[in-house]
């Protein structure tokens, strides 16, 4: 068992489709949507020890609640579980994005934690463990634990491999408002759906960018009725030099803009940040998270 303490990324995720099949007999949602992953995010420490704990810092910390509820924790519970004789230890969160945000926050952080037990314990990265403690942490957390751009259905269960996306420079905002997840699936109140498959190459870039282009937030609307500052963050978006496409992630209220270059991202997030200087707003480049 290695003992130096060790450091990982939590990156955003970033919805860049998000269609809803239908509701499951267990009230779940089915849900198709490709994902990518942004340059920024949260920052997870960890030291071998004797006990279990987890301090929580950062811009966002206030927001994140009690440290005993943290996902880190109940991912690292999870691997104990299935592990005997798993080394634990202290962790540190510095915790940077919005929460209740739509960008899987608490999902990468827990990820991130099961990376780090991972590497401390000497534990294979495809070690079934693994996964089948990301898929009891939460449905956001499995797609987290190999942070590439991927297809993700069912309830986040159903992965496809990596995908060839070909890197997205974007500017993420939220408006400073919390989304409840579960309040804009109730809104949609859709018939059953069909359990969700896999099956085929996985499409080519060009093919990944159309579909980018022809897709489309299912959860958007409703969304936009619980909270319409959401409706304001995207038209203002869309009247940004250069932008291409505005969309929300997730449940919201986090949205994102693509644009043709860093340059124009960078000088888009330049001119959200003067005018509504309340909001979180990052630019950044969209693909599989970057060491």
């Amino acid at each position: 068992m290695a003992s130096t303490a060790r450091a990982e990324k939590a990156p955003a995720k970033v919805n860049l489709t998000l269609r809803v099949l239908g509701r499951r007999a267990d009230g779940y949602h089915e849900l198709e949507s490709l994902v990518a992953f942004a340059g920024v995010g949260d920052a997870l420490t960890f030291a071998p020890g004797d006990a279990l704990t987890l301090t929580v810092s950062g811009p966002t910390a206030p927001a994140a609640g009690d440290s005993a509820d943290n996902l880190v924790l109940k991912a690292a519970r999870a691997l104990a579980e299935r592990i005997a004789g798993l080394t634990l230890g202290r962790f540190a969160l510095s915790k940077r994005l919005p929460v209740a945000a739509g960008l899987g926050g608490g999902s990468a952080d827990a990820a991130a934690a099961l990376r780090l037990l991972a590497q401390a314990n000497e534990i294979a990265p495809d070690d079934p463990r693994l996964m089948q403690a990301a898929q009891a942490t939460g449905a956001d957390v499995p797609v987290c634990l190999d942070p590439r751009p991927r297809l993700m259905r069912g309830v986040g269960e159903v992965l496809s491999a990596p995908l060839d996306l070909p890197r997205l420079f974007a500017v993420l905002i939220n408006p400073g408002v919390a989304v409840s997840t579960r309040e804009v699936f109730a809104a949609l109140n859709l018939p059953p759906a069909a359990p969700p498959a896999l099956a085929g190459a996985p499409p080519a870039p060009s093919a990944l960018l159309a579909e980018i282009a022809s897709g489309r937030n299912d959860l958007e609307q409703p969304a936009i009725e619980l909270e319409p500052v959401i409706a304001d963050v995207l038209s203002v978006i869309n009247k940004l030099p250069g932008c291409r496409l505005a969309r929300m992630s997730g449940s919201g209220a986090t949205c994102f803009g693509l644009f043709e270059t860093n340059a124009a991202a960078t000088a888009a997030a330049r001119t959200v940040r003067a005018g509504y200087p309340q909001w979180w707003v990052r630019a950044t480049v969209l693909g599989a998270a970057q060491s």
